[in-house]
């Protein structure tokens, strides 16, 4: 058996022979270009979708419920009233004046002095006040007496008129008799017919002098009336005017014009005083009125003797608007309330209390609290809390009347839903609020 001795094909070399010219490269497959591509486009929609669902949008916003004030719909009674901060006035205020200047003599009583009707506070001295009115009182009593003669004339032209006058019936009287006498006598020829003629004249001038007379008279005593109503008239009037002037010298005597407590009284002996100066004033004892602002929104709703009630001391005072200032300042009106009962002890002058003023009926409503809210709402939306709690939506809702306390809920809120009584700053204008359990 011979043994045939292969050769490579590297025969002829000096080098080893190895295996490596049998090692080749194998290729690995891996997925087709549309799959990759495919898969890359599906996690790009996963990624967008997770964004839309988890990014916030522009208009929701999330609020950390911790610092949100949330507060149930109830059912309950709507009082209707406002609150006010009333001012304690006197209920009668008489300011007094120096109706006439003059020097400070006597000061008698003391700032804060409960005085009497008249009682005297201050005597006032003025020489040259006094002085005129002497003048006057004499000239006034001249013309009085001046009067007082021609009226002395005109009474004594009266008497004279009516002396005439009966002299004038008598001689009238006393020719017609004659007449009537010698008529038959000389019809019968025993009076001469001259004589006769001369009695019948005499009765007829004795007859017309006394109607002349009559008529005089009447003319003199409807002008003399005349004229003596008018110096009547005229010494009245002096007479007042004498009263005037005496009247301003009584008042140097300074007295209280009403009963009550003096305030704003500072005079001083030896102080000189003008005419008119404003001294002080008197104020009614024990009454006492409140003067409290209202705002302007409220100006139709207010009427006279509308009710309201004070509270102090722990207990209500009922009340009642007696007047009200239409005159609007820096958006309030002004009202006057007065006490229909007894007024709370130990009040002040400038005191301020509070007062609510009712202006209608309790009647039952739907409530919500009245908060900080109604600002940016107005009272057109709320955000109403979902029952999960972990949001809140925009709704639009009407509300009606509203006190401190409470707003009256007219449409779109129910019963138990909680609505966001805090305030919207920040995101009043989003539809939705994403409440967070965390703290911002």
């Amino acid at each position: 058996m011979s043994v045939v001795k292969m050769q490579s094909a590297d025969a002829g070399t000096d080098r080893p022979v190895t295996g490596g010219a049998m090692d080749r490269v194998i290729e690995r497959r891996g997925l087709p270009g549309w799959i990759k591509w495919a898969a890359g486009g599906t996690a790009l929609l996963f990624t967008l979708l997770v964004f839309w669902l988890y990014a916030p949008r522009g208009d929701t916003q999330t609020v950390s419920a911790a610092r949100l004030t949330i507060s149930p719909v109830t059912n309950g009674t709507f009082e209707d009233f406002i609150p006010l901060r009333a001012r304690v006035t006197p209920l009668l205020t008489v300011y007094l004046d120096a109706i006439e200047g003059g020097r400070v003599d006597k000061v008698l009583v003391e700032d804060g002095a409960n005085l009497a009707q008249g009682q005297l506070i201050a005597v006032l001295s003025n020489a040259e006040l006094q002085l005129s009115v002497l003048a006057r009182q004499t000239e006034v009593e001249q013309q009085i007496n001046n009067m007082r003669s021609q009226e002395l004339a005109l009474s004594q032209s009266r008497l004279a008129n009516q002396r005439a006058v009966l002299e004038a019936s008598l001689a009238a009287d006393k020719a017609r008799r004659q007449y009537e006498r010698e008529r038959p006598l000389a019809q019968r020829g025993y009076v001469a017919g001259k004589q006769f003629a001369d009695t019948r004249d005499q009765a007829r001038y004795e007859s017309e002098r006394l109607a002349v007379l009559r008529r005089s008279q009447s003319t003199d005593e409807r002008l003399q009336g005349s004229q003596l109503a008018q110096q009547r008239a005229s010494a009245a009037s002096l007479r007042s005017s004498l009263g005037v002037a005496r009247a301003s010298l009584e008042a140097l005597y300074l007295r209280a014009p009403v009963a009550g407590q003096l305030s704003g009284f500072s005079i001083q002996i030896g102080q000189s005083l003008s005419r008119g100066e404003r001294l002080g004033q008197i104020d009614s004892p024990g009454r006492n009125k409140l003067m409290a602002g209202v705002d302007e929104f409220y100006l139709g709703r207010v009427q006279l003797f509308q009710a309201a009630s004070v509270e102090t001391g722990g207990k209500n005072y009922p009340a009642k608007v007696t007047k009200i200032y239409p005159q609007v300042q820096n958006g309030q009106f002004q009202v006057d309330l007065q006490f229909t009962g007894g007024e709370p002890a130990g009040i002040q002058r400038g005191q301020t209390l509070q007062a609510k003023l009712t202006l209608g009926d309790p009647v039952p409503a739907k409530l919500i609290p009245n908060a900080a809210f109604y600002t940016e709402s107005g009272g057109n939306f709320v955000f109403v809390v979902l029952p999960d709690g972990a949001s809140a939506l925009k709704r639009p809702v009407r509300l009606g009347r509203r006190n401190t306390q409470s707003i009256e809920v007219l449409e779109g809120l129910d019963i138990g839903e909680r609505v966001i009584t805090s305030p919207y700053t920040g995101f009043a204008d989003k539809d939705r609020l994403d409440l967070s359990q965390g703290k911002d």
